[in-house]
């Protein structure tokens, strides 16, 4: 009978001290991350603000970009930036859906392939942009070009975006499966008309973390696509992207820290508009879709 006995008022206090203590960490450590992207995009701002103009934007670099625009390097930035998505959203969203649809009755198969992908997760940039240049620009015959910068970005983000996608079909209730098999849908049906509109949150935090990920990329594009700044005329022309632009001029380039900040503005902002894109489309699909069975 003492088990069904209420707790003490010590107990109640204890429990709600401990409440209030992980409440007050959670919230600490919130606080924490916040200032420190504050801080950032202050600084940014106050050196770079001022820099964006039409001109800016618009016009060529110049003298080693410490003059003139960033015209160039935002259409090699973009470019590349398709290709990488191109590349990487099919062959991803093939993967996982082998992971997690069709691998259940071959359970080493699965693991084999995710700790393949959580290998390559953790594979520094540098081996990448080393991979990159030994098999797209030399071994394939692409040179220093936007699409081997493109392609080797892919193969860099393919592993968040596959894990991202995975959990979220995951996450989908067996019992809509089961549903639609009951109803005679192929697998293809229940994939294209169920699961993949309920998995679209992991496939959007997949492209948000993926596509951070390349736009800030430098070590990979500094052997694979180049750091020409003139104007690209195809994909297979050298092109500098706004990370190594940045780089170049706030360590190589006497003078070029004023348009480095003002670069690096432009790439803050180019995130920030990818990520609320990404989000309203995500939820402009779900809107459209029909309802779960």
């Amino acid at each position: 009978m003492d088990d069904w006995l209420p707790a003490s008022g010590r107990t109640r206090g204890r429990t709600a001290a401990a409440d209030r203590t992980a409440a007050g960490a959670a919230w600490m450590c919130a606080v924490i991350v916040t200032l420190a992207f504050g801080w950032i995009a202050a600084d940014l701002l106050w050196h770079g603000l001022s820099r964006l103009t039409p001109g800016f934007l618009f016009e060529m670099p110049q003298l080693s970009g410490r003059a003139g625009g960033l015209a160039s390097i935002i259409v090699s930035t973009l470019a590349i930036l398709a290709i990488c998505l191109a590349a990487a959203v099919p062959i991803g969203l093939g993967a996982a859906i082998l992971l997690a649809e069709y691998s259940r009755s071959d359970r080493r198969l699965g693991r084999f392939v995710r700790r393949s992908l959580d290998v390559l997760a953790g594979v520094p940039s540098i081996v990448f942009g080393l991979f990159g240049n030994a098999f797209f620009c030399v071994y394939l015959g692409m040179g220093f070009s936007l699409l081997a910068g493109g392609l080797t970005l892919a193969c860099m983000v393919l592993p968040l975006l596959i894990r991202s996608l995975e959990q979220g079909l995951r996450e989908v209730p067996d019992d809509w499966r089961n549903a639609a098999a009951a109803l005679g849908m192929s697998k293809a049906a229940t994939l294209r008309s169920i699961l993949l509109p309920a998995a679209l949150p992991g496939l959007v935090v997949g492209l948000v973390l993926g596509m951070g990920r390349a736009l800030a990329e430098t070590a990979a594009l500094l052997f694979t696509s180049g750091y020409v700044m003139r104007m690209p005329g195809s994909v297979m022309d050298s092109g500098r992207a706004l990370s190594i632009h940045i780089f170049d001029l706030s360590m190589n380039v006497p003078g070029g820290t004023g348009n480095a900040y003002g670069a690096a503005v432009v790439l803050l902002l180019m995130l920030l508009t990818v990520n609320l894109l990404a989000l309203a489309i995500a939820r402009r699909w779900q809107l459209t879709q029909p309802g779960p069975l």
